[in-house]
């Protein structure tokens, strides 16, 4: 079948030697479904956390070093590339950059390990179009508006759920509701419809992305101090099948439950973004592995990676960098004017040494775990009802359903698909991270099943391949008070010639926010060194 192993990836350890040979060992079912469980280097990250290493072997002047390389990092070093400057390194500790748009491919598809699509960005995104130009993704323009490539625009049908015994178009559940079910999702949607049109009292836009260009307007501020339950609450939301759809939007953008949401963020999901055609996603077989492998491309050499940084500090000349090559074994530090640290807040604590100075004793960033799993299947079924779709979501699921990496390709005579199931293991982060590092690949790949079965009697029988991938700080989570609050402000101001940029500093977790953070951070450095650019901005 080809590959199966991810491309610069290998098998991790989790949380033990020991747990880590019983996961990997039990790689088939009894019915011998093959698979592995994968996930971010966590033998690397141990390293970190023990903090053991040998002195520097040597020593590399560099203006400037980027740490991290997710989609923050990676758009940092294209924006530096964009405006003439190119002295610079990209250090990233896994085999392949990427962050949590890590994707894999085998003889079928390539497909996706983490973020799956990008909505067709608004007019404020404006360095993700000059990206999306420079790819070829947009191919002009008409009336003023961007077009793009209609091989990338999600083919319909784009949505599916699954209730009642039976598929219907669509995810809101349709199926059974009431006429005062109904009533109460229209009213919901011309709530959301009035904030997409709201101008704040300080003249710029309610809810938009990137959120740095939203309104500050107090009024709009304090629906972050509510959970999403409780504003629906108040506003007298009580259908049954509407608070699933909109607790659905907030398990798949943030991971977090209705009342682990805050109010500013649910709503931001809805209202933030286009009605109609600015409504469309752009997808790729390997999701947003399509913009993270596009971006590494570009750096060419001035990407390294298996490089651990595990000292960022304030030097003479500027900023002292220290990582481990693991390529190598060895130590190596980079002396530079400038760093942009782009690694998410609970690892900058641990890298940047004026933030492990501080030592806080709780911090308002919280991480959703999640759990990924990617099924080869073999003469794919339809199930009742609509036809298969894009995104393929089971009402009460325990996950959000699959996305079938195949479906812009899809055929009648297709055999095989590989299809992607997430499921943000939502509750008290702390203790659903412990719990699902200790989760064998047995026990992830009969939940997967036995939630995808309710919706598809006899799946297993057509599954072939079944890996699984934990992510155990899959994505910052937007609890209230948390966007607009004054640590994760601070947090996004530079520490004197130490910059940072990461999705976690938007509040959520997008592709649109990972680059504006990366850009904003490049802009910044360009600046501090006299260098000349244009702003994306």
């Amino acid at each position: 079948m080809g590959s199966h192993q991810p491309r610069g990836l290998t098998r991790r350890e989790f949380i033990g030697g020991a747990v880590a040979a019983a996961a990997f060992a039990a790689c088939r079912t009894e019915r011998g479904i093959p698979g592995e469980l994968l996930g971010p280097n966590h033998a690397l990250g141990h390293k970190l956390r023990e903090g053991k290493f040998d002195l520097p072997s040597s020593t590399e002047r560099v203006p400037v070093v980027i740490v991290g390389g997710g989609a923050a990092g990676l758009s940092a070093g294209w924006k530096l590339l964009r405006s003439g400057f190119g002295d610079f390194v990209v250090l990233d500790l896994e085999a392949r950059a990427g962050g949590n748009a890590a994707w894999d491919e085998n003889a079928v598809s390539r497909y996706p390990w983490g973020a799956h699509y990008l909505p067709v960005p608004g007019p404020h995104a404006r360095a993700v179009r000059e990206l999306l130009r420079e790819l070829k993704v947009i191919t002009g323009e008409a009336k003023g508006r961007p077009v793009y490539d209609e091989s990338v625009l999600c083919h319909a049908p784009e949505e599916r759920l699954f209730l009642h015994g039976r598929w219907q178009d669509g995810l809101y559940p349709r199926l059974g509701a009431s006429a005062a079910d109904l009533a109460e999702r229209d009213r919901f949607h011309a709530a959301m419809s009035s904030f997409r049109r709201r101008v704040g009292r300080d003249g710029r836009p309610a809810f938009v992305i990137p959120m740095e260009h939203s309104s500050r307007d107090p009024e709009l501020l304090a629906l972050d101090a509510l959970s999403m339950s409780a504003w629906l609450d108040k506003n007298g939301y009580r259908s049954p099948g509407l608070r699933w759809y909109v607790e659905y939007a907030c398990r798949d953008d943030f991971g977090g439950t209705l009342a682990e949401v805050s109010a500013w963020a649910g709503i931001h999901y809805f209202a933030a973004r286009g009605e109609g055609a600015d409504d469309e996603m752009l997808v790729w077989p390997e999701g947003n592995g399509f913009l993270v492998g596009r971006l590494a491309e570009t750096l060419g050499r001035r990407l390294r990676t298996g490089a651990l940084a595990f000292d960022v500090r304030h030097d003479a000349d500027g900023v002292r960098v220290d990582y481990y090559d693991a390529g190598t074994g060895t130590t190596k530090r980079l002396l530079a004017k400038r760093a942009v640290v782009c690694a998410p807040r609970f690892a900058a604590r641990r890298i940047v040494e004026p933030l492990r100075e501080k030592k806080p004793t709780s911090s308002a960033f919280s991480y959703s775990p999640w759990a990924v799993a990617n099924l080869t299947v073999s003469d794919p079924p339809a199930g009742l009802g609509a036809a298969p779709a894009w995104d393929n979501v089971i009402y009460g699921g325990e996950g959000l359903g699959y996305v079938d990496a195949t479906h812009q390709s899809f055929a009648q005579n297709r055999r095989e698909s590989v299809w992607t199931y997430y499921r943000p293991l939502t509750g008290d982060p702390e203790g659903r991270r412990r719990a699902a590092y200790e989760t064998s690949l047995a026990d992830w790949r009969e939940q997967c099943l036995a939630d995808l079965e309710r919706a598809l009697p006899g799946l297993r029988r057509r599954v072939t391949r079944l890996d699984a991938w934990v992510w155990g700080h899959g994505m910052v989570l937007p609890k209230p008070g948390f966007i607009w609050g004054s640590e994760r402000r601070e947090a996004a101001l530079p520490l004197g010639p130490i910059h940072f940029a990461h999705s976690d500093l938007s509040g959520y977790s997008i592709f649109e926010e990972a680059n504006d953070r990366g850009v904003r951070a490049a802009e910044a450095v360009l600046a501090a060194l006299g260098k000349p650019h244009r702003s994306s901005l």
